[in-house]
Formats: structure tokens, C-alpha cells, sequence
């Protein structure tokens, strides 16, 4: 009997291989593969979160860590493999406007900065960070939302959040000093012009330092399936594990040719990576990253999204526990 699976995920370079043919699938086991963005719409779309989360339009799908983890604590019928398709360090993520003094994150205190939603995954990466590797406390901030949570919730006491005029944009207000700062999972399009910069002055170094600190590349999506469909094909989860493990191997292997990025020093810069943080910065499985995981949970938990600490257990398969 054959099996398809429709799976949702983003079409970054780890991901090429479930776009172009080259995986082995098992034998009755097909993909029904679309590529869907979350803030930029692909070939099939965007808000792909949502679509999986909250609508449940595909059997599996790459989604939000910080909403899958929101969505499993409130026992909403989703499981996740522990495949990571995305992973930032927040201080290569942190703005500020270029002729401030803000010049490290201590000096973030009480000012205003901005975030996609207070709930976005590098936004709580982000603030956790602030406040266990810098000592900001987080209650001091304004923090300025810009769109919709993906899941709703309710603050907390003693948190300052407001959402951001009606049709305006962070970007702009960062630019025009309306917040101080900015959170965001993208690049700032006034960065190239100059108006904007990095919060941290060498923001490689400081994900370096981050880096030998904690022994971890922050995870910012996970692979997500509808119980409802494990229930169906029970092996799924081993299977698509299996299937992520095998696409990591083939794409590991893209820049064993200098030619093969359009950026001219990509080699060099994996030869750089390598030595500066001498790790496999994408493990799969759950062995290898709890530590990431219940960093990540400990944030969640202080930021009000989730009501109890849940133990990285709980968030997988049980076919996929012992990976």
C-alpha cells in the first residue's frame, strides 16, 4: 500500500534535496512536498505556521518552535521530530539606529525596542538572552509588537507591551527613532544604506563567545506532524526522521565545491565557521540538542507563553526519543 505525506517547509539550501529529486524514499513512501514561506510567500504560499498550527493544512510542516511549543503545552494534537530546519544566534539579530549610542545590550534597559510578536521565536530567543547572558531586566522595556501572534495568549503582570501603530512599520520606526531597537528574524532593509546597524559592534564574535557558553546554535523552527496522522502511519515520524537525517548528508556536501554558491568566499567562510566553532552547529536528533531545547523552554516559561516547563520529551514522538 502506498503512503503520501504532505510536508510544508521553506526552501533554504538543507532543503534542497526533498525539492530536486535527489532523497530515497522508502518503498510506498512518497512526499507531497510544498514550499511555503512564513513572512515571504514561495512557490505555494506563506504563513505557513498558521497554516499548519492553526488550520491544520498539512500532515507535516516546519513551523515556529516557540508556537509548536505554546501549541504542545496547551495539548493541541501536533508531534514534532527532532529535525531543525532553522537556527539563528540572536545577536546577529539585534538593530539599532547607526548614530546611537547603544553600543551593547546592557544599554537596552529601559528603552523601547520592537518585535515581529511578542511570541516569535527570535524574539524570545532574543529577550532570554538579554536577560541570562547580559543581565537586562526584561520588565524595564517597552516592547513594541508588530504583527498578530500566532497563538494568542495574555501577558503576564508586570510586562510593558504595546503593538505598534496601525500601518506603520518597524523598519521605518527604528530608522525614525520610534523604538530604540529592534528584534527581528530578517535583515533591515535600511542596513545597506547605512541608517541602521548591528547592536553588537563584531556580531560573529559575540555568537562565537556565545557559541563556547552554552555549546549550541539556537534552534528556531522544528518539524511538526498532525497526531491524527501519526495515527494513521505510525512509523511516520522514524521515517521522516530518517528522510531529514539523509537530506542533511547530501546538502552537507554542496560546498565541497567552491563554485557552488553564487557568494564568491562561501567556502571560505565555512572553512572559518568550522574553525571558530569547530561543531556540528545542526544536529538532528534529541540527544544533541536538550540543552538547546530546555534553554528555549526556561525562556518560554519566564516570558508567560507557557504555563509549566515541559520536559523535551513531550515535545517529540516516542519513536524519536532516543535519537
Amino acid at each position: 500500500m502506498s503512503t503520501s505525506v504532505s510536508l510544508a517547509i521553506d526552501r533554504y539550501d538543507r532543503h534542497f534535496p526533498f525539492f530536486d529529486g535527489t532523497l530515497t524514499l522508502p518503498k510506498g513512501f512518497s512526499l507531497d512536498v510544498f514550499q511555503a514561506g512564513e513572512t515571504s510567500s514561495e512557490r505555494d504560499g506563506a504563513h505557513r505556521h498558521q497554516r499548519m498550527l492553526k488550520e491544520g493544512e498539512f500532515d507535516a510542516a516546519e513551523v515556529s518552535f516557540s508556537s509548536f511549543l505554546m501549541a504542545k503545552a496547551r495539548g493541541l494534537p501536533f508531534t514534532a521530530i527532532p529535525a531543525f530546519p532553522r537556527r539563528l544566534f540572536s545577536q546577529t539579530q539585534m538593530y539599532v539606529k547607526a548614530n546611537t549610542n547603544l553600543k551593547d545590550p546592557q544599554s537596552l534597559s529601559g528603552k523601547r525596542i520592537g518585535l515581529q510578536s511578542f511570541q516569535t521565536t527570535l524574539a524570545v530567543l532574543a529577550k532570554g538572552d538579554l536577560a541570562h547572558e547580559y543581565g537586562v531586566d526584561l520588565k524595564t522595556i517597552q516592547w513594541v509588537t508588530g504583527s498578530n501572534e500566532t497563538m494568542g495568549f495574555t501577558p503576564k503582570p508586570g510586562w510593558n507591551i504595546c503593538c505598534a501603530p496601525e500601518n506603520s512599520n518597524l523598519n521605518s520606526m527604528l530608522e525614525e527613532g520610534k523604538i530604540d531597537a529592534l528584534f527581528f528574524s530578517r535583515v533591515p532593509p535600511a542596513l545597506k544604506f547605512g541608517s541602521v546597524r548591528r547592536l553588537f559592534p563584531d556580531p560573529k564574535k559575540a555568537c562565537t563567545n556565545y557559541f563556547n557558553r552554552n555549546g549550541f546554535f539556537p534552534i528556531m523552527h522544528v518539524i511538526a506532524i498532525k497526531d491524527e496522522v501519526i495515527a494513521s502511519i505510525t512509523d511516520l515520524p522514524l521515517q521522516l526522521l530518517e528522510i531529514y537525517q539523509n537530506a542533511k548528508l547530501i546538502s552537507s556536501k554542496y560546498l565541497e565545491d567552491p563554485g557552488w554558491s553564487q557568494l564568491a568566499w562561501a567556502s571560505l567562510a565555512l572553512e572559518d565557521e568550522n574553525i571558530f566553532l569547530n561543531h556540528d552547529v545542526w544536529p538532528v536528533g534529541l540527544s544533541d540538542n536538550r540543552l538547546n531545547i530546555e534553554r528555549f523552554i526556561l525562556y518560554s516559561f519566564e516570558q508567560g507563553l507557557i504555563n509549566r516547563r515541559l520536559e523535551p520529551e513531550e515535545l517529540f514522538h516516542e519513536s524519536v526519543r532516543s535519537s
